[in-house]
This record gives structure tokens, sequence and C-alpha cells, in this order.
């Protein structure tokens, strides 16, 4: 949108659209309305303009048309006053719907799912991105081909029609089918080698943090502050897709960690995506501590907060340690409502990854939660063996070391997982009394 007068116009080389939502009884308006703000974010992410919005009250979507046939009057008025070619819907449409929908507007119609596929193939860069993308693509088109072989003939470019392409719609379902089979098969094959990598950084045993939170939170930025990774951190949404993993040691004990910022949550994200991300995503799922980002200074920021535990939750999430960090504090007018949230939030801290305030809390809860998964114990490992002693610093907290005269002792915390290959430089504690 450009600026005229003191107010948005349209950039007319960009799509023009209408958006539309639904109340229900058990929502409110105020919902409605945030959901319907971060369509339109959606929307301007992926090259289009929403030039007016459309709230129908009902007790249910209409089986036929989603909004019902009474609306669809106001919606193509606002379609030729605005001059619009393209209408999108806040919730996933059926495939009677969608159809129905385009015949009446006769023109694009496409729904949240569908649009947040669309903005996921913008920013896909590297081969296993792509391979996801088009996976939850063509899984929700498959359902979608029969009918709108006229709709697509009037498509064009634009959002919504990214990825798969015109061409590859109007193959069988037959082919299509194979095209997903091929795709899970190429998936299944980077989730072996990311399982693979996981199992040699676990017998490294260096703690693994990941990095969780809704798009746009401020994980990138987070990442970069820490380690100097130098990840695309854009103020845009959905602008990392790809894992990525920088070691970094934590300033008061030199404890090395690994970090891993994947991409970000969304409400309403489509399950398609979240299965077909599902090999990228189990980075989180298999990380020693969690750290949950928050855009503290959002218009909804618990709702934010809830939709990415509910996805955590999809992806069988078995309550790791997690810490919230209240993000972006810098930009805050009201300093009563980041005091409030962080009274009402377990092992939260407030922080500006931007500017590094409130890292020292971030600092001291992490250590805190690695701290939890070691277990304490004095081993004497011979001088001969330094190599072993050296790796038991580099993964674990000395808290004591002295030199005897058979070798060198160490009272040190280990990860579970690791203490057991050394327990025979272990010594007897009182416990084993």
């Amino acid at each position: 949108m450009g600026e005229w007068g003191g107010r948005e116009v349209p950039d007319h080389n960009r799509e023009l659209a209408i958006a539309c939502g639904l109340q229900f009884p058990e929502s409110g308006f105020m919902e409605v309305d945030e959901s319907l703000l971060e369509l339109k974010a959606l929307a301007h992410t992926a090259g289009a303009d929403v030039v007016a919005t459309v709230i129908q009250s009902r007790t249910r979507p209409d089986s036929a048309t989603y909004i019902g046939r009474g609306k669809l009057n106001e919606i193509d008025e606002l379609l030729n006053i605005h001059g619009a070619q393209l209408v999108i819907f806040d919730d996933e449409l059926t495939p009677a719907q969608l159809r129905n929908l385009e015949d009446v507007l006769e023109v694009k119609v496409i729904d949240r799912t569908q649009l947040i596929l669309d903005i996921f193939a913008q920013r896909a860069r590297t081969k296993e991105a792509q391979l996801q993308v088009e996976l939850a693509q063509q899984q929700y088109l498959l359902p979608r081909l029969a009918g709108r072989g006229t709709a697509l003939s009037r498509l064009g470019g634009g959002i919504g029609t990214r990825g798969p392409g015109e061409t590859k719609l109007e193959t069988d379902r037959r082919r299509i089918r194979q095209r997903i089979a091929f795709l899970r098969r190429e998936i299944d094959e980077i989730r072996s080698q990311r399982t693979l990598q996981r199992r040699i950084r676990q017998k490294n045993a260096v703690p693994v943090v990941a990095l969780v939170g809704y798009t746009n939170a401020g994980k990138s930025t987070l990442l970069n502050r820490l380690t100097g990774a130098g990840v695309l951190a854009e103020d845009q949404l959905f602008a990392t897709l790809d894992p990525t993993i920088r070691r970094w040691e934590l300033p008061t004990s030199g404890q090395p960690v690994l970090f891993v910022d994947t991409v970000g949550f969304i409400r309403k994200l489509p399950h398609t995506l979240v299965a077909a991300f599902r090999a990228t995503l189990e980075e989180v799922m298999e990380a020693d501590v969690l750290i949950h980002v928050v855009d503290a200074a959002a218009y909804n920021t618990e709702a934010q907060m809830q939709a990415v535990l509910e996805v955590l939750e999809e992806l069988g999430w078995v309550g790791q340690p997690l810490i919230t960090a209240f993000n972006k504090v810098d930009t805050l007018e009201r300093r009563a409502a980041i005091s409030s949230l962080l009274a009402r939030t377990p092992d939260s801290v407030a922080i500006s990854a931007l500017t590094g305030a409130g890292l020292e809390g971030l600092f001291d809860l992490l250590e805190r939660k690695l701290g939890e998964r070691l277990v304490y114990d004095t081993y004497e490992i011979p001088y001969e063996q330094g190599n072993i002693a050296a790796a038991m610093r580099e993964m674990g907290q000395v808290v004591g070391e002295e030199y005897t005269e058979t070798g060198i002792r160490l009272q040190v915390g280990l990860p579970d997982s690791s203490a057991g290959r050394w327990a025979k430089y272990r010594l007897p504690s009182e416990d084993d009394a």
C-alpha cells in the first residue's frame, strides 16, 4: 500500500482482495477482528492488499458457501467498488464451498490454508523446504481438483497459484498421488538423515536448546544476538523455514550448547503443513530445553502463546523444560502489561533480542534448566587418558578439579545420556554405601 493524503492507497502492482470471516457465538468480536487483521498481514506478505473485510455472525458455517448466500451479494458489491479480483476466507473451505463460491462470485477464491501454503512456497529456498511445502500443497489440492477447470483457466498469476502450478493441477489424481508418494519418500530420507545427525549430537552430549515461537516473534534475531549466526531476521511473516543450528557457550559456566531455530507457528496452522514439516520440527521435539520467544508488543500476545503451545502438543511435546522469553520489551509503552505476563508465566523473563536487554536473566534461567538434567559425581581419570577429562569438561559442568598421584579428579555434572559411558572412572560416594 502507498500513502496519499495521510491514508493508505492500494499499490496497483499488487492484487486487491476482500477478506471474509465468521463470528460464532462462542467467539467475541475482538477475536474475529484480530484473526482478520492477521489474515490481512498474511495477504500482504503473499502480495495482496486487503481493501475491505466482511464479517458474518453465524452459529456454524454454511455447508454450501461457508458465509451464506445473503452475504455473497455484499461481497460482490465490494468486489465491484474496489475492482478486486480475489476473496480470502479466514478458515479452511471444503472443496464444495470453494467451487460454489467461485461459481457465484466469478473471481479467484482462496482460504487461509492456501494463503499460508502460498507464503511457504515463496519462502522455501532449500530442497528440503521445497519438498515439504509441495507435499503440503499437493495434499491440500488433491480433494479440490474436481470441478475447478473453469476456475483454473482464469486464475493466471498471483497469490494462491504458486507451487505445483496449473499444469500439475490438470493432471489426473493417479499422477498426483504418485507425486505425493515420491515426496514422502524424499522427505523420509531427509528425516533419516536428521535422525542420524541428532544421534551423533546426542553421543557428544552437547545439550540442544530449541527456539520456538509465533512467526515474527524474534527467534532469528535472538539467535543472531547470541551466536552471530547471520540468519535472515526480517520484520515479516515466515522469514525462516529451514532449521539453523549454531554452537554457543553460556557466558557464566562456559557450558557449550547447540541452538536450533526453525519455522515460526501461527494460529490455524494447516495440519498438512505441520505433518509435512514434521522432519524439520522433530529438531524441536528432541531438544533438551525449549525457549518460547513471545512478541510482548503484539496486540494478541496471549493468543499467540496459546497457538504455539497447541502446535507443540500436536507435534507430541511431552513437557521438556520450557523457558518463556517475552521479547521486544524495548518497544513497549506500558510496563505494567509485561509485569502481569511475567507474574502469571512460570520460568519467564523479559528481553530485547534487538538491544540485548534482559539476556542475563535468560542465561540464568537456561543455566538452571540445563543444570537440572545433569547428574553430579566425582571421577578420577588416569593422566594418560586426559582426553576423557577434556571431554567431560566440554560436555559437563565442572564444580571441582584436583590433581592426585594417580590422575585428574573431577567433580562434574554430566547428562544422564553420557554419564554411563565413564562409569568405571566414577569414585564411590556416600550414597553408594
